[in-house]
């Protein structure tokens, strides 16, 4: 597809090894549950997310580890993220968040 500058790594969703505002947006699908302070890892994205910056959170709902909807509202209000729409299925849910 010609992208070149997205580059995969490894690392510490409770501390991520980026500086602040560097990244347009983020996505998530089926990891929030995996990390245990999930709080932290969700103002550590705000930290590297630029202003304006999106993060998507997915979810499957047969997932043991999976975050309700509600719990994620919670936290991410908690962390400076103000959603702007969620797309819910019959296997789970897309919930998208602006960096303010």
């Amino acid at each position: 597809m010609g992208v070149l500058n997205i580059v995969p790594s490894r690392g510490d969703a409770q501390t991520l090894p980026y500086p602040d505002d560097h990244f347009d947006s983020a996505y998530l699908v089926a990891t929030l549950g995996e990390i245990p302070d999930k709080g932290r890892a969700l103002c550590e994205l705000r930290r590297v997310l630029k202003r304006g910056g999106r993060l998507v959170i997915g979810e499957v709902l047969l997932d043991p580890h999976k975050v309700t909807f509600e719990e994620l509202r919670r936290l991410t209000d908690a962390g400076g993220l103000d959603h702007e729409r969620t797309l819910k299925g019959t296997l789970g849910y897309f919930a998208a968040f602006r960096a303010t």
